[in-house]
């Protein structure tokens, strides 16, 4: 035995062997919970919670048929359900069901937040692990094409949680907005993803004219595609690395400037900003959407998802950042440094909302 491991030994006898003990089972709940979500993610993936949710309690195989799966891994995952306590079991009819108020949190369908959407980052950043544990090693980043479902699950994210508040809680947000865009005025999203949110203000705001860009051509190509298949006429979708905006050169001026959780993962966050002033109209607001936290790590202590925000931040929104050699701000810069960067980027007048429906978010409304 070596001396390490001898003083290690010895420590742990000097300590408080309750804090110990409760330690010891909490990383296996927190083990037990990691691996719960990633079967949460499976069954959002297959529909399997759709399935259940629209069934009576019903046998594996019944399950399995009604979703056109295979049986074998859909009792497997049926076990872990039962286990983890989202589905219910009755052993003696060997059927499974899945309660009404845990579909809310399950479902397509959800009244709520469906929870079984954020589940699938577990396995996304997963899949990046090696490449993550190279970077703490030599440094640099994950460039953005190793992470294949990225935008697709962020499509969802936003599809639940941005777009359906757009028109009643986040353009509000900003006085007379509204009645601007009705009578017609031009609008940029940047580090638009799959376009989920533009798509929808081009629908409601037919008078108006859109861009989006983003540096994903399969996003782009996405977002395109839908515009077309909604008629929207009225938006157009281009390949751009936003941190370049500043000295483009591209048209101009925007009334409207939107981000979506989009400027924590930019090669140069302080650029994109100043393009982002020097883009819009002198009479124009720039709308910001981005993570809520502290820039102090022992502020985030009590954020209700600080642990899963933080681990994103570090697997993605950071390291892709790194790839191009940037800044890797990260996704909990926080407010502080947001509001740094806002000021000096030349937006003079800053307003900081909180919605009552978001607890992740802030929403910064900036005036030059």
């Amino acid at each position: 035995m070596t001396g390490n491991a001898e003083t290690l030994i010895h420590d742990i006898t000097e300590t408080d062997q309750a804090v110990v003990a409760a330690f010891g089972d909490r990383m296996v709940d927190t083990l037990n919970s990691g691996a719960l979500a990633l079967m949460v993610s499976v069954g959002h993936r297959t529909g399997l919670f759709d399935t259940m949710a629209e069934m009576p309690a019903a046998t594996s195989a019944q399950i399995a048929e009604r979703a056109g799966l295979n049986e074998r891994y859909v009792r497997e995952w049926l076990g872990a359900m039962t286990v983890g306590n989202i589905v219910e079991n009755d052993p003696s009819g060997k059927t499974y069901y899945l309660p009404r108020e845990h579909a809310a949190s399950l479902c397509r369908k959800s009244p709520t937040d469906n929870i079984a959407v954020f589940a699938q980052y577990i396995p996304l950043l997963g899949s990046v692990e090696d490449d993550i544990v190279h970077c703490f090693r030599n440094g640099g980043g994950v460039p953005y094409e190793r992470f294949e479902r990225f935008h697709e699950v962020m499509a969802e994210d936003s599809g639940q949680s941005v777009v359906p508040a757009l028109e009643t809680d986040i353009l509000p947000l900003v006085p007379g907005l509204i009645e601007r865009l009705e009578r017609g005025i031009r609008v940029l999203d940047v580090g638009c993803g799959r376009g989920r949110a533009l798509n929808k203000l081009a629908r409601l705001f037919p008078n108006s004219q859109f861009t989006g860009y983003d540096i994903s051509e399969d996003a782009v190509r996405y977002a395109s595609q839908e515009a077309r298949a909604l008629g929207n006429d009225n938006t157009t979708f281009q390949v751009f690395d936003v941190s370049d905006l500043e000295h483009s050169g591209r048209p101009g001026p925007y009334h409207l400037i939107t981000t979506f959780d989009a400027v924590h993962d930019q090669r140069d966050p302080l650029a994109v900003l100043r393009g982002i002033r020097k883009t819009l109209a002198d009479d124009g607001v720039y709308l910001a959407q981005d993570i809520k936290g502290s820039s102090h790590h022992h502020s985030d202590r009590d954020h209700p998802i600080g642990p899963l925000l933080y681990t994103i931040s570090c697997m993605h929104c950071m390291t892709v950042s790194l790839a191009q050699d940037g800044e890797g701000l990260g996704a909990m810069w926080g407010r502080e440094k947001a509001l740094e960067y806002f000021r000096e980027s030349g937006f003079r007048n800053i307003d900081v909302h909180e919605l009552e429906h978001d607890f992740q978010n802030y929403w910064y409304v900036c005036r030059p």
